[in-house]
């Protein structure tokens, strides 16, 4: 090892994980393509559902990003009281259910909701939240805490050098705005929006719960429709391959539409950014005010309703809730082993097929896999035989990409740090994975595995797929009591399943600190 390289030795498990993994996605895409046989069979309503998911994503990932930069702003130069906490409460509709999301939403904008309420009390008509508006609150709502936290992002990695000359000049904060600011947003929101408009093709709970109609139809629903209630598995495949497409292109976009901003390197020292006083003082105070207002609202409305009757649930929900836990925890497990081998071969040379391979399920969405894997498993099961199952791989997969950001970081900086300090120890194998690979991956390995558990929990997409009502999941009872207008039911369920998603996070975060 003249180079001072010196590989982890994973062996061949992280390369034979990743060949695998590789061969299930690229077989579930060319089961899908062979099944399609073109585009042929899609009609006008099929190419409806394209046009709209493609407008309500634009349209939710535009609003996302100009909303959070009035928001972001105003957290960058400002500091209160619970600031901090504002700031961690962003990260949480990641992680958060997205049917629990949607009840909230309903508790606050729907028919018996706040926003109504107030409505009617001024003499105003009642708003509705069904249909393409619907769905797009929905995904402001999920996606303006993860661009703020970016564009927030963005202003700190400002140099704080910057901000003292732009002081010493006597800049003002319309000068600031001109010779700062903008440079940094022109290279912050295009990922921004493209990072939304992706989350937003592939959206399938919300389009579920709160569209379905003719004009707001996306293409995850529409495979839903053309799969669960027509069984045409030639029309859900076409649909397949043109979500696929879309994701492929908004990815490919997404590597040439960014600008640099050309600060240069800076100290690395905490950001100056003086707040100016006056009526910009008052517009941060709303803007944070809003933001906050909009995404505690909704949550504290439904766990208001539901927690006091959480105890009064009836048993099928808790047998729902011991199921999904059960496949949540398998799902997290599998994740952290095939994301841990992985790893481990990604960082060694020659080991960048390996992480590309460890990506490959960003370009298919979970209802475009499950589709693929029950045309492979067709001939020997039904579509309820394999749900849960299936659910539990699937969410397995679709957490990788997540998970391997959060672990290949850390596993290059355990290689250059240890690496030949255990090759001249000859430490191998069981021995070196317990004594040093498990002992100083901890940290990031527990909370991709609570970034696993969480998500597994609430998803609401495979298993809606396949599913019948003795294979029920939390989430899809608790859109079942949804969709049977059980709200106070709905509302208790959706806090059981907020308050597990959350402490399964939380359990495994946990668990990778204690090591610390």
């Amino acid at each position: 090892m003249a180079d001072g390289t010196v590989a982890l030795k994973p062996g061949w498990p992280g390369v034979i994980g990743a060949a695998g993994l590789a061969a299930l996605i690229l077989g579930t895409l060319t089961a899908v393509a062979w099944q399609a046989g073109g585009l042929t069979r899609l009609g006008p309503w099929d190419w409806a559902a394209v046009r709209f998911t493609v407008w309500q994503a634009a349209l939710s990932a535009t609003l996302s990003a100009l909303l959070a930069v009035p928001v972001a702003r105003a957290l960058a130069r400002r500091r209160f009281a619970g600031r901090a906490a504002l700031v961690t409460l962003l990260g949480a509709p990641f992680i958060l259910p997205v049917i629990v999301a949607i009840m909230g939403l309903v508790a606050v904008f729907g028919r018996g909701g706040l926003v109504n309420a107030a409505l009617n009390g001024a003499g105003l008509p009642a708003i509705s939240i069904y249909g393409g508006h619907g769905v797009i609150l929905a995904h402001v709502f999920f996606n303006l805490p993860l661009s703020v936290r970016l564009v927030l992002h963005g202003w700190a990695a400002i140099p704080s050098e910057r901000f003292r000359l732009a002081q010493s000049l006597g800049f003002g904060p319309r000068d600031i705005a001109r010779h700062l600011e903008r440079p940094m947003l022109r290279e912050v929101l295009p990922g921004v929006w493209l990072a939304v408009f992706l989350v937003c093709l592939t959206s399938f709970a919300v389009a579920l719960t709160l569209g379905g109609g003719p004009r707001a139809t996306t293409v995850e629903l529409a495979i839903y429709q053309a799969f669960r209630f027509d069984f045409d598995l030639g029309r859900a495949a076409a649909l397949g391959l043109v979500q696929v497409g879309l994701s492929l292109a908004a990815m490919v976009l997404a590597a040439f539409i960014a600008m640099p901003a050309a600060f240069g390197a800076g100290m690395d020292g905490p950001a100056q950014l003086a707040g100016p006083g006056g009526w910009r003082r008052v517009g941060d105070a709303a803007a944070i005010a809003a933001a906050a207002a909009f995404l505690i609202l909704p949550m504290a409305s439904v766990i208001a309703t539901g927690l006091p009757r959480i105890p009064a649930l009836p048993e099928t929900v808790w047998a729902a809730a011991g199921r999904s836990v059960t496949m949540a925890l398998i799902s997290a497990f599998a994740t952290l082993a095939l994301t841990l081998m992985i790893a481990l071969a990604a960082v060694r040379r020659g080991g960048r097929w390996v992480e590309m391979a460890g990506m490959l399920p960003i370009v298919a969405s979970p209802l475009v896999l499950g589709t693929g894997l029950f045309l492979i498993l067709r001939p020997w099961v039904t579509p309820a035989q394999i749900a849960l199952p299936v659910t539990v791989a699937i969410n397995a997969i679709m957490a990788l990409p997540f998970a391997l950001r959060a672990l290949i970081p850390a596993a290059r900086a355990l290689q250059a740090d240890y690496g030949r300090l255990a090759e001249s120890l000859d430490l191998r194998g069981l021995a070196r994975l317990r004594l040093l690979i498990l002992p100083r991956l901890a940290r990031p390995l527990g909370f991709a595995g609570g970034l696993a558990a969480a998500l597994a929990m609430g998803d609401l997409g495979v298993i809606a797929l396949f599913a019948d009502a003795n294979r029920a999941t939390l989430p899809l009872m608790l859109y079942s009591l949804m969709s049977s207008y059980r709200l106070a039911d709905a509302a208790a369920c959706a806090v059981l399943l907020m308050g597990i998603s959350f402490a399964l996070f939380w359990v495994f975060d946990r668990g990778g600190r204690l090591s610390d």
